[in-house]
């Protein structure tokens, strides 16, 4: 289902006729994959977040297991998101990657500090231990994303819509852009889902696994 969903949602990006938009002309139908792959990942996150604070409450590792799957998916969307953005960037600011853009380069150290989440996980054998920091880790990563991707480019010149004689988002989302770009919403957050789901079955799969050889 989610599959077929998304597969008419990305054959409506490129075959939707939309109207032409100064500087971003046809790069305009980026916005129905970028846009959404920052959604997603602000909502596996958001997801992670909420599981590492249901840990510390309850100790369940369940929960331990689920805040590292939704964060783990969120990397998946957010490096997306990032690779979207670099193409948008080339055809748009002619360059793959421009230090002058703050969101770019904030964004890349968004995703690095939940790098470090992971790095963070393998450092201990301790399952509780490793379970308990990561959790504090998680919500303090989850805390840093408004900032960095929002608050902080807020402040900044940057060339992304709205700025320096970029269209502003509401300029460019015309009609016929928005009926596949709200599915487009949909349909990634319901593959987001299904891939975090998927992820913490094969963990939890693999650490049942790992406590049967221990006992044996």
């Amino acid at each position: 289902m989610v599959l077929t969903w998304l597969t008419v949602v990305i054959a409506a990006a490129f075959l939707v006729n939309i109207p032409q938009i100064a500087i971003l002309e046809e790069t305009a139908r980026n916005l129905i994959f970028h846009v959404p792959m920052w959604f997603t990942m602000f909502a596996a996150f958001a997801a992670g977040m909420v599981y590492s604070i249901r840990y510390l409450w309850s100790e369940n590792p369940g929960d331990d297991l689920k805040a590292e799957s939704a964060s783990a998916i969120g990397v998946v969307f957010g490096i997306c998101g990032l690779l979207t953005g670099m193409v948008w960037a080339r055809f748009t600011w002619g360059a793959w990657w421009t230090f002058a853009e703050p969101k770019m380069n904030l964004s890349a150290i968004a995703l690095l500090i939940y790098v470090a989440y992971f790095i963070l996980r393998s450092s201990f054998d301790d399952p509780q231990l490793r379970a308990r920091l990561s959790a504090v880790y998680n919500i303090f990563a989850a805390s840093t994303i408004p900032f960095l991707m929002y608050v902080i480019p807020r402040q900044l010149p940057s060339l992304h819509p709205g700025a320096d004689g970029n269209p502003a988002f509401s300029e460019f989302t015309a009609i016929e852009l928005r009926i596949v770009f709200y599915p487009a919403i949909l349909g990634f957050f319901a593959l987001a889902y299904w891939m975090t789901n998927l992820r913490y079955r094969y963990r939890k799969a693999v650490l049942t696994l790992e406590t049967r050889n221990t006992d044996l």
